[in-house]
């Protein structure tokens, strides 16, 4: 799946459309299950990085950086797949979520809230408490 192209390669990079930011969403699903795990955004050096290294790599928005995701969490994603929408507005990176953790909150999912009766109802389980992830 990964690219030999250089990192700096401005053909396929130069088909998405970049916000004003020069960020694009990037939403996380599970391969095998097709299960939304979390949305993220990137920079134009992020998506050639996860296209050359077959490992998301994300920007930060609160901390102004590259983040490659599971760096202190150990819970990489290995990117099976880059997609690009109908629009050239959206990234969908099809993963496989190493130790079953995407959300910082310590769950599979960041989608882990369902609204029923006008509510947030909290649906997944806690898989591993994020103060032990995160030190």
């Amino acid at each position: 799946m990964m690219s030999d192209a250089p990192l700096h390669a401005a053909d396929w990079l130069d088909d998405v459309k970049w916000n004003a930011e020069g960020l694009v969403p990037a939403i996380a699903q599970d391969a095998a299950t097709g299960d939304i795990l979390m949305v993220a955004w990137m920079n134009r050096e992020a998506l050639a990085l996860t296209a050359r290294e077959g490992r998301a790599v994300y920007w930060s928005r609160s901390r102004n950086k590259l983040w490659r995701k599971g760096e202190e969490s150990g819970h990489q994603q290995d990117v099976r797949e880059v997609r690009l929408d109908c629009d050239s507005d959206v990234i969908v990176l099809k993963v496989e979520q190493r130790g079953g953790i995407a959300c910082h909150t310590g769950r599979r999912s960041c989608f882990f809230r369902v609204l029923r009766d006008g509510q947030w109802q909290t649906v997944d389980p806690v898989l591993k408490d994020p103060e032990t992830i995160y030190r």
